[in-house]
């Protein structure tokens, strides 16, 4: 490994450690660390696209249950990761593991909407991952799995003050580590949640950075169900992140 990608190993495995302890209480009843069973997969992606410096890093809120959930890659649409990237590593099992929600890794027959309509646009834009990770990159701020007793995802955003703040604190300085590692010109959320992270980021480093925002491409959203690779490539176009 080169600098870079040795920094943002050292860095997510710092952030597994400090995650480790947290205890979090009611409606969260399970949860899930890709970042543990999925830790081969997500060491190949750092190790394959992680060589920077990067102009552009894109910043994620936590893992899809059918993205990085299941592969360890942020936004791991399984078919983006094993076809486009070319990775496709043993996934191990969580520890305590939700029914109505396994873990089968490369094996899972669902698709991740958001990571497909991600990957989907930067694989139509670039062409190879090659060409994309040239001068970009995908991050997420925070790499664990929320959910209740019922199987329901439970996002970061909706967690008590009290459970959020040491959460913050250790997603915080791991996003800091990834831009220290990787110089980027931009930070781009993806999302509103993922922008005030990035923001907050830019505040403590008193980077020089810019911080932008796309669209979330999550199904959930009408907005995003209304061509979401139109209406982010022409967000990027006029924040001056990509040309037109």
């Amino acid at each position: 490994m080169v600098g870079h990608t040795m920094l943002l190993t050292t860095a997510a495995q710092q952030l597994r450690e400090t995650l480790r302890p947290l205890r979090f209480s009611p409606p969260t009843a399970y949860i899930y660390q890709p970042l543990d069973y999925a830790w081969a997969p997500h060491r190949a992606y750092l190790e394959r696209f992680g060589d920077g410096p990067k102009k552009i890093v894109f910043v994620g809120m936590n893992p899809g249950p059918f993205g990085m959930t299941q592969t360890g890659v942020p936004f791991g649409e399984i078919a983006a990761v094993r076809d486009w990237m070319g990775i496709c590593e043993p996934v191990g099992k969580p520890e305590n593991e939700h029914p109505k929600r396994p873990v089968l890794g490369f094996d899972c027959p669902q698709s991740e909407v958001s990571g497909r309509r991600l990957w989907g646009l930067f694989a139509q834009r670039f062409g190879t991952p090659q060409a994309f990770f040239q001068d970009h990159f995908v991050a997420n701020y925070c790499p664990l799995v929320f959910m209740e007793e019922s199987g329901r995802n439970r996002t970061p955003d909706k967690l008590p003050a009290e459970e959020s703040r040491a959460l913050e604190a250790a997603c915080d300085a791991h996003l800091r580590a990834v831009i220290a590692a990787l110089k980027p010109q931009w930070v781009i959320g993806v999302g509103a949640f993922a922008e005030e992270c990035a923001a907050r980021a830019r505040e403590a480093m008193a980077g020089e950075f810019q911080v932008g925002r796309v669209l979330h491409p999550s199904p959930a959203s009408p907005a995003a169900n209304r061509d979401w690779a139109g209406a982010a490539t022409r967000q990027l176009v006029k924040q001056g992140v990509w040309s037109s």
